[in-house]
């Protein structure tokens, strides 16, 4: 049997799948590249749950400032 699992972070939908299997809490996952850990899991209905997860935070490189003046021709 498949289940709709919806992935949500902070009430912000992530990723909706459709599985066979429903992921438990404390366990690790990856979506979309980032690694997250299991919540909470929400049985709505029959065959769908909610599944709260906390995903690592991206780290955005600052530009760097460079002076460029004297490299200049």
């Amino acid at each position: 049997m498949l289940f709709a699992v919806h992935y949500l972070e902070n009430k912000t939908p992530v990723l909706s799948q459709c599985l066979e299997r429903i992921p438990e809490v404390d366990e690790d996952i990856k979506i979309k590249g980032r690694k997250g850990k299991v919540l909470n899991v929400v049985q709505i209905e029959e065959s769908k749950y909610h599944v709260h997860v906390v995903l690592e935070k991206i780290i955005k490189n600052q530009a760097v400032l460079k002076d460029d003046k004297n490299k200049r021709r």
